[in-house]
């Protein structure tokens, strides 16, 4: 097949020259160090995000916060939702250790048919899935949506109807992520982070040119989700292909490696879904609320989603077998001074990305989505749990960053127990602020902030675990970077508050004054941020990351 343009940029460096699958061939994680695979899966990340806000700007002009879209976003939620519990998150966190011990340990032949029997296993339970999802896609909207049945019929039998068009893509779209764990573990991290912006083309597309001859037009996009799954697996077997590992899925649930990686699976599946759960556990709750809760809901979430996919998501893929060969080695004081690394950028990113969102909350949805059907009254009810949101962003990272700590060691119960407490926070939190405030139109409200805070509660028993047992140790230096990234943010801070505070001016403004006024605030907001760290003292070497071993 033909590797799409940005694709064959994308391995342009590693197709140049001819590189052995196995062995000693020059470790590509080694070689291009924490920081460059970083910047790698970042830069793909950042494009896919920027698509992403406007194929969500696409959606809200098109569609807007309407039934309809609430159906559709129920929907794609579904194979979603289950994608990161099985898939990226699940999946991945437990194959990526048991994969890249078994490549240190056993010979080419014995890692591709581990890589036969977990890709054959896991197609097998996929495809057995996915036919008794479209087969019981009314009894599956029943839980994503529990208030509709009743109150809202018209809009639960089009969610049903859409389903069962968009949970084929669980399968699809698990195998995807089967490919890109093994793709992470050889150190080739563009073409994984690539993959969702096929996702968001054909979703733009869907939109613009083939839902108006659609009845209903909203089918459209689920049609396209279905298509966006297979070109994203599509995209990445050229790379398995490259490396050596693009092997024929053989099930084998009884080979020694597949059984392994279930059996961490099971607690691992808990523990790095909890986000995922508690924004479930939002939506079940909105279909209670009033019309647009979902969409409010859905498109707060998407801006915090734009850092923690390009930061929090991405730090976490690129640590994970950078530890994972640390633990393996038996170096433990490498091991904390890659998590102590990651802390420091987390901090230094978080802070501000933080603040930003809540002061702009605002202005980004009055220049990102405030067009056609997207009205201002709907720009200021997901402004409110934007800033709900974005009080548990350094939660929602940190969780990132803090779990590779212990998968990476195959350690799943400890994350589990830590998640199992937040999951309990955020429901009671949850049940009580929607019972407070149903029937004000701000139960949506409530919702983010419990989401928020049960993040928050996790990361910080991930870090205490961390701590008491020992694996993780801070460097010196900690006090004086936080001090500095805190005067840094209270400038920037200050800067931002002005052009912020006139909401009325944002939600009258034209498109081109909005996008002028949203990208000079946020390009202000940088400039002093950078330039207080600056004057601080901070300097790039100190955010070098640390060395791999040779």
């Amino acid at each position: 097949m033909s590797i799409p343009p940005p694709a064959r940029r994308l391995a342009s460096g590693a197709l140049s020259a001819r590189v052995p699958a196995f062995g000693n061939q020059g470790n590509a994680v080694k070689r291009a160090g924490l920081l460059g695979h970083l910047l790698t899966f970042q830069s793909w990340t950042l494009a896919s995000r920027v698509l992403g806000l406007v194929r969500d700007i696409v959606i809200g002009v098109v569609f807007g916060a309407s039934g309809t879209t609430d159906a559709f976003l129920v929907a794609f939620k579904v194979p979603n939702f289950m994608r990161r519990l099985f898939a990226e998150g699940a999946f991945a966190q437990a194959f990526v250790p048991v994969l890249s011990q078994w490549r240190e340990t056993s010979s080419p032949a014995e890692v591709r048919r581990l890589i036969a029997h977990v890709t054959g296993t896991l197609a097998l339970v996929l495809v057995a899935l996915t036919a008794l999802g479209v087969a019981g896609a009314e009894y599956v909207a029943h839980v994503f949506a529990p208030g509709w049945p009743a109150a809202k019929p018209e809009q639960f039998a089009l969610a049903v109807d859409l389903l069962r068009w968009t949970f084929p893509y669980l399968l699809l779209i698990s195998l995807t992520a089967c490919a890109g764990a093994v793709l992470n573990t050889w150190g080739s991290f563009g073409p994984p982070a690539f993959a969702p912006v096929l996702l968001n083309l054909s979703l733009i597309a869907a939109a613009l040119w083939i839902a108006p001859h659609l009845d209903p037009p909203i089918l459209a996009l689920a049609m396209a989700v279905v298509v966006a799954g297979a070109l994203q697996l599509a995209a990445q077997l050229p790379f398995l292909a490259h490396h050596g590992v693009l092997v024929a899925p053989r099930p084998d649930p009884r080979h020694p490696g597949v059984g392994r990686i279930l059996r961490l699976m099971g607690p691992t599946l808990f523990s790095v879904s909890v986000q995922q759960i508690n924004l479930l556990v939002d939506t079940i709750l909105a279909s209670f609320l009033v019309s647009g809760s979902i969409s409010w809901l859905y498109w707060s979430d998407r801006l915090v989603e734009f850092p923690l996919g390009l930061f929090g998501v991405a730090l976490g893929t690129v640590i994970l077998p950078r530890l994972s060969g640390e633990h393996g080695r038996g170096d433990p004081a490498a091991f904390a001074r890659t998590l102590d690394w990651s802390l420091r950028l987390t901090l230094l990113i978080v802070m501000p990305a933080t603040v930003g969102l809540m002061t702009l909350s605002v202005p980004m949805m009055a220049t990102l989505f405030q067009y056609g059907a997207f009205t201002g009254t709907d720009v200021l009810a997901a402004s409110l749990s934007l800033m709900s949101y974005a009080l548990g962003l350094a939660g929602f990272v940190l969780v990132r960053i803090l779990t590779p700590g212990f998968f990476a060691r195959q350690d799943t119960r400890s994350p589990v127990r830590c998640a199992a407490i937040a999951m309990v926070a955020n429901m009671v939190l949850s049940t009580a602020l929607v019972a407070w405030l149903v029937g004000t139109g701000t139960g949506h409200i409530g919702l983010a902030g419990a989401t928020a805070l049960a993040a928050c509660i996790n990361a910080a028993l991930l870090y205490r675990g961390l701590r008491r047992h020992g694996h993780y140790t801070p460097e010196p230096g900690w006090p004086r970077l936080v001090n500095r990234a805190l005067v840094a943010t209270l400038a920037m801070a200050v800067v931002l508050y002005m052009p912020a505070l006139r909401v009325d001016v944002w939600l009258a403004a034209g498109v081109a004054l909005r996008a002028l006024m949203l990208t000079a605030s946020v390009l202000a907001g940088a400039l002093v941020y950078g330039v207080v760290l600056w004057l601080g003292g901070l300097r790039p070497r100190e955010l070098r990351a640390p060395a791999a071993p040779t």
